[in-house]
């Protein structure tokens, strides 16, 4: 059922407790998630997004039951991935004549999606308005890239939210709505997973469109995202943390990211972080092996660190599948502004460290000459070069 948000504008979407990934199985869920969609009861009513397609029905049953639903004036669609218009189309079989406004690009998604449709579309940009009537305004504002071609945020005057569709959320359910009401460590840990492995290849984008918002000079009292707690306690706070991770972040952290055969590779990993615990004792360390953690997981990580150290042994003149296929999506995030360093075992050819270093440098890390490069198993003359290797990596 709807909750209230503010004034006379409600929630009105889906706590999902049971998800467990998102993006086919490509990101990880552990704490829930929610699709949030908005009601404004001005003197004209809006719908703001819906949710996703096996929540349609339950959707648009409760909504049934706030209003009648030839009433809605109008639907906002801020952003056409079927997480927020799954129940459009069977909403729109029910008012067919309902206007809606969105991108003119989403109209492309929405059409690729869902098939033509003979609806309503009005095409906005940023900076496009429409009266809702009680001196108040809907202002759109395009979001190109945060993260489809067609996302738009829509800010509220009167009342000073800003629906900001994927932008500043989690896959976080919360069901006490507000930000001020969740659990904060796993709020801002949420926060931060979804930038690192959603928006964090559009960094750019990100640092660009915080100046365009902050130029526009709304008075935000709420940031409504789609996902995730609503924030309504110093919601600034949001967007000051993504202008820090748009800006290369990194805090003192070294993650060491593996896979081995036999633990030749495991046991060089952990003598690299026992390294460091003594050459840096202020710098974090975490270690993982890639194919038994979730990679989503190792990536928030890796985006907090200033650098990293990439193992795996030789096997086939390459390195091992789950090491190649981690790089592979690491490389996909466009990390900025962090080293790394590589390391592993081998029988015969040895290849892997030349091929960590030429895909670490792919990946866009500043590789640094030092390896470690084990013939079987790992011996003291091969510890001892973990001290080395540290040190130029964390100077």
């Amino acid at each position: 059922m709807k909750q209230l948000v503010k004034n006379n504008v409600h929630w009105l979407g889906y706590i999902d407790w049971e998800l467990e990934s998102f993006h086919g199985d490509d990101y990880s869920i552990y704490n829930g998630s929610s699709q949030n969609a908005y009601l404004i009861q001005e003197e004209k009513t809006v719908l703001i997004d819906t949710v996703w397609a096996p929540h349609r029905f339950e959707f648009i049953d409760n909504l049934k039951k706030e209003i009648d639903l030839n009433e809605i004036d109008f639907i906002v669609v801020n952003h056409g991935e079927v997480d927020h218009s799954g129940a459009l189309v069977d909403l729109m079989k029910e008012i067919p004549d309902t206007p809606i406004y969105c991108t003119a690009n989403a109209i492309k998604s929405l059409e690729g999606q869902y098939g033509k449709h003979d609806w309503n579309m009005n095409v906005v940009k940023t900076g496009d308005s429409v009266d809702i009537g009680n001196g108040k305004q809907l202002i759109f504002v395009e979001m190109r890239m945060l993260h489809w071609p067609d996302s738009m945020a829509t800010y509220m005057t009167g009342d000073n939210i800003l629906f900001s569709n994927d932008a500043f959320g989690q896959h976080f359910a919360v069901e006490e709505l507000f930000n001020d009401r969740a659990d904060q460590c796993l709020l801002e840990k949420e926060a931060m997973k979804y930038y690192a492995n959603i928006l964090n290849p559009f960094s750019p984008l990100v640092a660009r469109k915080i100046e365009e918002i902050v130029a526009l000079n709304l008075p935000i009292d709420i940031i409504a995202p789609s996902h995730g707690a609503i924030w309504r306690d110093n919601p600034m706070q949001i967007v000051e943390k993504y202008a820090a991770w748009a800006n290369n972040y990194q805090e003192d952290q070294l993650t060491i990211v593996y896979d081995t055969m036999w633990e030749g590779t495991t046991k060089i990993a952990h003598k690299i972080a026992e390294a460091a615990r003594e050459v840096s004792p202020e710098t974090v360390v975490k270690v993982f092996n890639c194919a038994k953690a979730d990679k989503n997981e190792i990536m928030t990580e890796v985006f907090k660190s200033r650098a990293v150290a990439v193992g795996s042994p030789t096997n086939g003149n390459d390195i091992l599948s789950s090491v190649d296929g981690w790089i592979h999506f690491l490389k996909t995030l466009k990390f900025k502004n962090k080293k790394a360093a590589t390391f592993g075992c081998y029988g015969w050819s040895g290849e892997s460290v030349k091929i960590l270093k030429e895909s670490m440098a792919d990946a866009g890390f500043e590789v640094i000459e030092e390896s470690i490069s084990s013939l079987w198993n790992p011996d003291e003359e091969d510890f001892s070069q973990a001290k080395a290797l540290v040190e130029s990596l964390l100077k």
